[in-house]
């Protein structure tokens, strides 16, 4: 699959991922949206200030768009950036929103890589320079910060992405093609994807797929739930010819909640590694390694030192044919881990990313050769490529 990542300047970055038939073009949907650069001009996090947020909106009935809007248009943000190319210097916009009083906003680290400048719009067209306090490419976030009085913030409240539920009715606010403040809304229409995370070799997980209407210039801003509250930040949409086809991606709220307070304290986050690359067990598979039901990974690689060759994880050492295509088996199979079923490699990637952390211990039944096993996995830092 051939997945195409567009960055703020319209230049296109090509990722390969392997085992997939077909082609896509996955639009990141940064700073597309070329504009004249807006000019004009640190406190300590809380968490108590979420806290309250959140217990504050916790048994509040469903609100309508209009109370919505109303509630969140003060918290979302323009952003615009200043990035250097061989054409000269160019300037683009995304969105983000108010994170707390001390002037943290959150946004998408394609928004902002790699920029010379970055100013932040608020609704009432009121402009300030920001500086970049830290980012997280491997889930596509990024913490910004304005020096500002807090009584100018108005922070959203954020919710529990893992409460979402297919068909839900959510909504999206940010600046698409650069209209300030715009509002669309839909549905949650799937939960748990994989996107490729540009510049790496990674995938982030657990990701909100929807079928609100994001477009170019809306990276960055919160997708809300009907009680107002932050449940994804928009990132990407799926897309022909780089405008919303009906498929749209947000990084649950959840990780941004586990991530950013980290960002913010240390300016980065450390993401916990296994050290395999695998294959999803399908029918034909199955059949192969006359299996009952085709479900689990089969591991065809182990890296050298990771924390899987450590705890002795093997990888496919033979090949197969199956109706004229070639397969890597003879590894382990992935059967759960810490005692879920595992189906595919989303099941183990989302289980990492919300319940692990580097040091953490990573249960896993195998089967190896006809027997189930078990190994203990101790969690390290994942690598930079």
């Amino acid at each position: 699959m051939c997945i195409i990542l567009f960055n703020s300047n319209g230049h296109g970055t090509k990722i390969l991922l392997g085992g997939v038939i077909g082609s896509i073009v996955l639009i990141s949907i940064a700073s597309l949206v070329l504009l004249p650069t807006v000019l004009a001009q640190d406190n300590t996090y809380s968490s108590e200030i979420q806290s309250q947020l959140i217990e504050k909106q916790k048994n509040t009935k469903d609100l309508s768009l209009i109370e919505i809007f109303e509630r969140s248009e003060l918290g979302v943000v323009s952003i615009t950036v200043t990035k250097s190319s061989e054409r000269g210097d160019t300037n683009a916009v995304g969105s983000g929103f108010v994170f707390d009083k001390a002037g943290h906003i959150i946004t998408n680290n394609h928004v902002v890589a790699d920029t010379k400048k970055i100013t932040v719009t608020f609704i009432d067209g009121t402009s300030y320079r920001a500086k970049i306090i830290g980012t997280d490419p491997y889930a596509d976030i990024a913490v910004i910060k304005l020096d500002i009085s807090p009584e100018k913030l108005y922070p959203l409240p954020i919710g529990e992405s893992s409460k979402l539920r297919v068909g839900e009715q959510i909504t999206a606010i940010g600046n698409p093609f650069g209209l300030s403040g715009s509002m669309t809304s839909g549905i949650v229409s799937q939960l748990g994807r994989i996107l490729p995370a540009q510049g790496t070799s990674f995938s982030i997980s657990d990701v909100i797929q929807t079928d609100t209407a994001i477009n170019p210039g809306n990276s960055g801003g919160p997708l809300l739930n009907m009680k107002g509250e932050v449940v994804g930040i928009n990132t990407a949409i799926y897309s022909g010819d780089g405008s919303f086809s009906g498929v749209g991606f947000s990084i649950p709220s959840d990780t941004v909640l586990k991530i950013v307070p980290v960002i913010i304290k240390d300016g980065q986050y450390l993401h916990p590694w296994i050290g395999i690359s695998t294959l999803d067990i399908s029918p034909d598979i199955a059949d192969v390694l006359k299996l009952k039901d085709a479900k689990g990974i089969l591991i065809m690689t182990v890296v050298k030192d990771s924390p899987a060759d450590k705890a002795g994880l093997k990888g496919s050492s033979q090949t197969t044919v199956v109706d004229g295509i070639e397969y890597k088996v003879g590894g382990d199979i992935v059967l759960s881990i810490d005692g879920n079923e595992v189906r595919k490699i989303e099941d183990v990637l989302t289980h990492l990313q919300r319940e692990k952390n580097i040091g953490d211990k990573l249960n896993l039944e195998l089967l190896r050769d006809g027997k189930i096993i078990n190994a203990v996995i101790t969690l390290e830092k994942r690598p930079d490529s």
